[in-house]
């Protein structure tokens, strides 16, 4: 295969990921708390920034409350614990309700809703349903990590943990849990500074940053799986 056929493959691949709205954005979250972090909550350009990216995250966040109002009424995998399922249905209502209320908010950025003080209300409530959904998920990926970690310790007591594909594929799951976990404990710490719970502790630098690194996982997340090598 010639360069140009590498180069144009490797194009395509970034072409098909950029036509994701998920991909676009994520990659405007990054741009959006990486200029919070410049600002440190400071007037100037990075705020300038962080304010019209977060705007334009809004329009791409449109009516996407439906895929986790979906996620709320689809059936769980079956052997999932009881308490778990209840933790990812409550993810999935909190974040369907963020999303939702997160419209409304738009709609008084744009000056279409009159009434700012309700939207700036409704904001606050819309990001504790942000806060509470980041909470779920983080015991939910705990408790998924264990059920996982578990199984991986079985397997190793009974087989030869390097011929094995299910251990790999454990092994696999147990790394994407872990960094899952990583990024909602990040979106925590985020959503208390956008609310200001800890104004000392969480500044506006700090939840940049945080956030700016979670959209990096967000990003990496979205990525297509490596393709399997096939053999000759």
């Amino acid at each position: 295969m010639s360069s140009l056929d590498v180069a144009r493959t490797e194009l395509g691949l970034v072409v098909l990921y950029l036509n994701k709205a998920e991909a676009r954005d994520k990659i405007c979250r990054a741009i959006q708390y990486g200029s919070r972090f410049l600002s440190d909550g400071k007037p100037g350009t990075a705020q300038d920034v962080e304010k019209s990216t977060s705007l334009a995250r809004k329009v791409f966040r449109l009516f996407k409350f439906v895929n986790d109002l979906h996620a709320l009424i689809s059936p769980t995998p079956h052997g999932t614990p009881l308490a778990l399922v209840l933790l990812g249905k409550s993810k999935n209502a909190l974040l369907s309700t963020f999303l939702f209320l997160d419209q409304i908010v738009w709609l008084g950025r744009t000056g279409i809703y009159k009434n700012k003080e309700r939207a700036d209300l409704i904001g606050r409530i819309s990001l504790f349903c942000w806060m509470g959904s980041s909470i779920c998920s983080a015991l939910v990926e705990l408790g998924e990590l264990a059920r996982v970690t578990r199984a991986i310790k079985k397997i190793e007591q009974t087989v030869d943990k390097t011929k094995n594909d299910e251990y790999r594929s454990k092994v696999q799951k147990s790394n994407e849990r872990s960094l899952a976990l990583i990024k909602a404990l990040m979106d925590m710490v985020v959503a208390v500074g956008l609310l200001r719970l800890a104004p000392t502790k969480v500044t506006p630098r700090i939840s940049g940053a945080f956030g700016f690194v979670s959209s990096l996982i967000s990003c990496h997340q979205l990525l297509p799986p490596p393709a399997k090598s096939k053999a000759l």
